[in-house]
């Protein structure tokens, strides 16, 4: 199947992280940016309407209470979606969001790139997560990730030089406005990386990793990650709309967060993990994928050792996911401007919080980027149904 592409002569008319409102913005990228189409299932899979759930009022934070209302408010939020057992418990939308807006994913795409690449393992076009990267990605030679290992570059630990400090103009992940200028292919920007670090020591939280696991399906597989995500995910999840990849100036698709889909359908990869990689009795993620996903397997990857803008994240790190500190079990996609799907499996629920905290970046600080904050309010929403 052939890449379905849209151009838009239309340059970017936006900047980040200099603390101005982007919520006009992340509902419309696609007139913005060239992009490829998912379509809607054939058979879409809608949501059932369960008994109504309250949200509650306040919820606990650093040892003080907080207005969650005060919160959904500050922090800019376009949709608010409660599912438990597969049933819609709580919808909200608001600012520019609906239930047929397509948000911009940012770093929620990394856990779908996962999900693909443990699909490609499983269907054969992968050896194993032990390979090299560069052994199906030539280009990637002489770069950080010649002979690093799968598994390193799906846990953030390939060992290249990065900065993924949002406040910090000159951290390596702002070069990427050049790609989205059209400057620079995604390619030759992930080729040109160089080493900082031994592959598999330290979790270095580095979005040209995920672009590089994008090259690396396209290569393995053959096809666009478009074409591969539409019959592997796309259509066995049932979305119910149209979803968007934001491509570069070589028709890649930018995996490290330029998927857009509504709520409902951000929901879908959610629940898929919540079942362990199974939806309607077939297994579409192998479930061994899903479990190695969602736990921190090594040392580096426990809570409080991830590193993130060169300051600890406090979430540990499977393959593309993020593990909050607790014992309940909890992972969640999580995405700047915070961009959630958060999944408790003990309570069946799947929570997704879209958005465009304005604040985000313009410091390195939790204070502005409201992450942790962001988990604590996840949870007390979760804990409502109990």
């Amino acid at each position: 199947m052939a890449l379905s592409k849209v151009d838009t002569p239309q340059p970017p008319a936006f900047e980040l992280y200099n603390g101005s409102a982007q919520h006009e913005n992340f509902c419309r990228l696609k007139e913005l940016f060239p992009h490829s189409i998912l379509k809607p299932a054939s058979n879409p899979a809608v949501a059932g309407i369960g008994t109504p759930l309250p949200l509650p009022d306040q919820f606990n934070f650093e040892g003080e209470k907080r207005s969650a209302d005060a919160f959904l408010k500050e922090t800019d939020t376009s949709a608010l979606l409660v599912l438990q057992n597969g049933e819609v418990r709580y919808e909200s939308y608001f600012l520019t969001g609906g239930s047929d807006v397509q948000w911009i994913s940012w770093s929620v795409a990394k856990s779908f790139v996962s999900a693909l690449v443990g699909i490609a393992i499983a269907d054969g076009h992968i050896r194993s997560v032990d390979d090299a990267i560069s052994s199906y990605v030539p280009t990637l030679i002489g770069s950080a990730y010649e002979g690093v290992r799968i598994e390193d570059v799906l846990q953030m630990s390939s060992g290249a030089r990065w900065s993924e400090d949002y406040s910090d103009p000159n951290a390596e992940v702002h070069r990427l406005s050049n790609v989205m200028a059209g400057q620079m292919d995604l390619e030759t920007f992930v080729a040109g990386i160089q080493r900082d670090a031994t592959p598999g020591t330290i979790c270095q939280y580095n979005s040209a990793d995920t672009q590089a696991l994008g090259l690396l399906l396209t290569r393995a597989t053959g096809r666009s990650v478009t074409d591969y995500m539409q019959e592997k995910l796309f259509d066995p999840l049932g979305m119910e709309a149209q979803g968007y990849w934001l491509l570069d100036s070589s028709d890649m698709e930018l995996t490290l967060g330029g998927l857009n889909l509504t709520a409902r359908d951000f929901a879908k990869v959610g629940e898929l993990y919540r079942n362990n990689g199974r939806l309607n009795g077939k297994q579409i993620v192998p479930e061994e994928w899903v479990r190695r996903s969602v736990a921190p397997g090594k040392p580096h990857l426990k809570p409080g050792k991830v590193i993130v803008g060169g300051h600890v994240f406090p979430f540990g790190y499977g393959y593309q996911w993020w593990i909050p500190a607790g014992d309940r079990g909890e992972f969640s996609a999580i995405g700047v401007y915070n961009q959630f799907v958060f999944v408790d499996p003990s309570r069946d629920m799947t929570i997704v919080k879209l958005s465009s905290n304005r604040a985000y970046g313009t410091t390195p600080d939790e204070a502005t980027n409201r992450e942790a904050e962001t988990v604590e309010f996840l949870r007390a929403v979760a804990a409502a149904a109990d």
